[in-house]
């Protein structure tokens, strides 16, 4: 392998793949990154078995070959070389790097010896919105589980429901559910949410499109020139259509900012509490306040002027409501529930693409 490349390209392929080298795993080659000539560019690849990332980058091939390097040492000496052109260069498995002023060799492992994530063969194609799916993936890939004995609850379910597709994850404790685009067919797909937001970390704000293949055990992501691949999660994703109210008691609209602020300054009282903080919505005030206590440090009320439809009073954790709060995008939201042991529904108001449930705390 003979080849030139620029310094900010392989710099950049190296910050999109490296992170997910594992050198704690039981295959010490999972620590490194795969450097492969493929048509006159350079495929720089990471796997840990259960994802892979390859970024493709143009260069100028005088010989075509592969070998594997340890990532982070990799990562870190080309990010401190100076901008322009790098020479690589294969001796055996040792890889010779020039650039200005500088003279490299790193000692690597032969490439035939790297994991390769099988081919998806005959499998569905579809596109989404880089935008949207960035905006999807914000607002909802927070809300998986992070408990492995529950496999099901760590991913993400994009699935196809009355034309459109939804994306959705749940802990048990809280739900978000993202209507991203019309589309046609079926789709009932469960995607690890570490996969997701490795690619949520990859996606710019361009106007292209996510180009998505699966098969049934495998998704693959195209976004330009950067490509991703995960296993898919096997099981059968709760009914959670049967968590979301279609009716509520008590309702509240009033400005994202006093809402959160609200929420803000009622979570520094709620510490001891694990977060739980009581809000009340009075129709006959139209206040929505906040009150928590700590026993050692004292105790909160905060409001905030609503438009108010019911009253009542429901027990929360503070951090998922701001969670919440935070991802939501329009000034006004509607905050909604029936009782202390239901549910809490929050949206944009006027607006039903993005859903966040939240169920209550015993007060």
């Amino acid at each position: 392998m003979k080849l030139q490349v620029t310094q900010e390209n392989l710099n950049k392929a190296l910050g999109s793949v490296a992170r997910i080298a594992n050198t704690r795993n039981a295959l010490p080659i999972l620590g490194n990154v795969l450097l492969k000539t493929v048509d006159n560019r350079l495929s720089v690849s990471a796997t840990n078995l259960d994802i892979a990332i390859t970024h493709y980058i143009g260069s100028k091939v005088a010989k075509e070959g592969a070998i594997t390097v340890p990532a982070r040492l990799m990562q870190d000496f080309i990010a401190s070389l100076p901008a322009g052109i790098i020479n690589l260069e294969l001796d055996e498995a040792k890889l010779h790097i020039e650039a200005e002023k500088y003279t490299s060799t790193i000692n690597g492992v032969m490439a035939d010896d790297f994991p390769v994530m099988p081919a998806i063969s005959g499998g569905t194609s579809w596109e989404v919105p880089i935008v949207v799916f960035k905006k999807g993936l914000q607002q909802v890939v927070f809300s998986a589980s992070n408990d492995e004995t529950r496999p099901v609850l760590t991913g993400v379910y994009l699935h196809s429901y009355d034309g459109s597709l939804h994306m959705v994850a749940t802990d048990s404790y809280r739900l978000a559910e993202k209507s991203l685009s019309k589309h046609k067919g079926e789709a009932s797909l469960l995607v690890p949410a570490s996969a997701l937001q490795d690619l949520l970390r990859l996606l710019g704000d361009t106007e292209e499109a996510v180009q998505i293949t699966h098969d049934e055990q495998q998704m693959l992501f195209k976004v330009g020139e950067i490509e991703l691949v995960s296993r898919l999660i096997d099981g059968a994703y709760p009914d959670y259509r049967k968590l979301i109210p279609t009716t509520f008691a008590v309702s509240a609209t009033l400005g994202r900012d006093d809402f959160t602020n609200i929420t803000k300054v009622s979570s520094l009282f709620a510490r001891e509490s694990a977060g739980s903080v009581t809000i009340k919505v009075d129709e006959v005030t139209k206040q929505v306040s906040i009150n928590s206590i700590a026993s050692q440090l004292g105790e909160n009320t905060a409001s905030a002027t609503a438009d108010i439809v019911g009253s009542g009073e429901v027990t929360l954790n503070s951090r998922y409501l701001l969670d919440a709060l935070h991802v939501l995008s329009s000034d006004k939201i509607t905050f909604q529930f029936n009782g202390k042991l239901d549910p809490s529904l929050l949206t944009s108001a006027g607006k039903d693409d993005y859903k966040h449930i939240i169920m209550p705390l015993r007060s």
